[in-house]
C-alpha cells in the first residue's frame, strides 16, 4: 500500500534527521560530534569511526584511538580539515580533541543549521507523501481501488505528514535547547 511505504521513509527520514541533529555541536562533547569526519587512508576516503574508536571521557573531551598508529597524522588532519572548530593534539598513542564552549555567535549560527536541516526533513516528508498521493491517484483511475478508499488513503497519508512534521519540529526544539543553553 502507498500509505506504508510512505509511513517507512518518513521514519526514514525522522531518523536521517536525528542523526544530523545529533552531529551538531553543543555545549559538551559528544563522539557523534565526529561522525561527518572521513579520513583518506589506505588510498580512500573512509569514515572515522572505521579507522578509529571515539570515546568521551569527560564533558569537554573527545578522545580518538587509531586502529592503526600509522594513520594518526591522516585522522589529526581529518579532523582539523572538517570545519568543526576543533583542534586535536596527538600524543603519539592517542589523539585528544577538546571541545572548547560555543560563543553565543556561534551557538546561533549552529540553531540555523538545525533549523535547515530540519526543513530538509520536512522537503523529504513531502515527498515522500507527493509519491504515495500519485500512486493512490493511480490507483484509483486504474480501478485498483475505489474513489472513498482513495480519499481515505489520502486522509491517512495527511495525519501521517502531520504527526511527522510534528515529531521533527519536536527534535529541533530539544536540541534547540541543548545548543543554546550555556
Amino acid at each position: 500500500m502507498p500509505v506504508d511505504a510512505a509511513k517507512k521513509r518518513m521514519a526514514d527520514t525522522l531518523e536521517a534527521v536525528r542523526r544530523e541533529f545529533g552531529t551538531v555541536r553543543t555545549g559538551k562533547a559528544s563522539p557523534a560530534l565526529l561522525d561527518t569526519v572521513r579520513v583518506d587512508a589506505y588510498g580512500s576516503s573512509m569514515p572515522l569511526n572505521q579507522v578509529a574508536s571515539v570515546s568521551a571521557p569527560e564533558a569537554s573531551l573527545l578522545v580518538v584511538q587509531p586502529f592503526d598508529a600509522s594513520i594518526m597524522e591522516d585522522i589529526e588532519r581529518a579532523i582539523m580539515q572538517a570545519d568543526l572548530g576543533l583542534n586535536p593534539a596527538n600524543d603519539g598513542g592517542v589523539i585528544r580533541v577538546p571541545v572548547p564552549s560555543l560563543n553565543e555567535e556561534r551557538r546561533k549560527e549552529f540553531v540555523k543549521l538545525l533549523h535547515k536541516m530540519a526543513e530538509d526533513g520536512k522537503i523529504s516528508l513531502r515527498h515522500a507523501r507527493r509519491d504515495a498521493r500519485e500512486e493512490i491517484q493511480r490507483m484509483v483511475k486504474e480501478h485498483e481501488i475505489g474513489e472513498d478508499d482513495g480519499h481515505r488513503l489520502e486522509e491517512q497519508l495527511e495525519k501521517l505528514i502531520q504527526e511527522y512534521t510534528e515529531r521533527i519540529e519536536k527534535h529541533l526544539a530539544k536540541k534547540e535547547e541543548e545548543v543554546m543553553a550555556i
